[in-house]
């Protein structure tokens, strides 16, 4: 796994430069946004943070953000990104199911489009768990396999050079089995098809959208 994400971290922000991408990031982002409750000051570990793209928005807020990844490829390019942005955060090369921190150790666990990619989910759950503290934030981010998004990643999941072919993609239902007496919150976006043409990729449009499809990108929020 570590290194199918090593070959593509230098081409891998290059989906966030087209128009789809940029939109698929910023209805994301807003999800997540809005569900995770963030202050300047807060300590936010960032689970699988790939390239840093999550990283630098909560260091942007004033957050002090640790991002771990297992792909040193990746952390290179975040390393790089936030030296570029003068973002003092700190990164490192590590496992999701095995954080090397103490219990407690951050007010907020943030993970977007990782867990699709851990086999041992439940433990990594755990372990996001187990690093925040009482009364702290997880907030868990992930494409929703009960979608034309989730069909469309599956259908890239059987072409032999993906990287998708490693992911095991969730529905809301089992987010919500993780950890229910502390779930707080849900969300969805994403509700334009993944085959629209690039103009249909609107604001108006999604929200119109929303009244009957079932969103791409899934969010779940827990308060410990």
């Amino acid at each position: 796994m570590m290194a199918v994400f090593n070959n593509i971290a230098n081409q891998y922000d290059e989906w966030y430069s087209q128009k789809k991408g940029a939109f698929v990031d910023r209805v994301e982002t807003d999800l997540a946004f809005g569900l995770l409750k963030l202050e300047s000051g807060m300590k936010v570990l960032d689970v699988g943070c790939g390239t840093g793209i999550f990283s630098m928005k909560l260091a942007e807020k004033g957050c002090i953000v640790t991002g771990i990844d297992v792909s040193e490829g990746m952390l290179k390019v975040a390393r790089e990104k936030a030296a570029e942005k003068k973002l003092p955060i700190s990164y490192h090369q590590m496992d999701a199911t095995d954080l090397a921190f103490e219990d407690g150790a951050f007010d907020a666990v943030l993970t977007m489009a990782a867990v699709e990619f851990i086999e041992d989910t439940a433990r990594a759950v755990e372990e996001m768990f187990r690093v925040v503290k009482n009364s702290g934030q997880l907030l868990i981010g992930t494409i929703n396999a009960d979608s034309d998004w989730g069909d469309y990643y599956q259908t890239k999941k059987m072409q032999g050079n993906s990287i998708y072919r490693y992911a095991i993609f969730k529905t809301i239902d089992d987010l919500k089995a993780w950890n229910p007496e502390k779930l707080v919150g849900t969300g969805a976006c994403l509700f334009i098809s993944p085959f629209a043409e690039e103009e249909e990729f609107t604001l108006e449009r999604e929200k119109e959208l929303s009244e009957t499809r079932r969103g791409g990108y899934i969010c779940a929020l827990w308060r410990k």
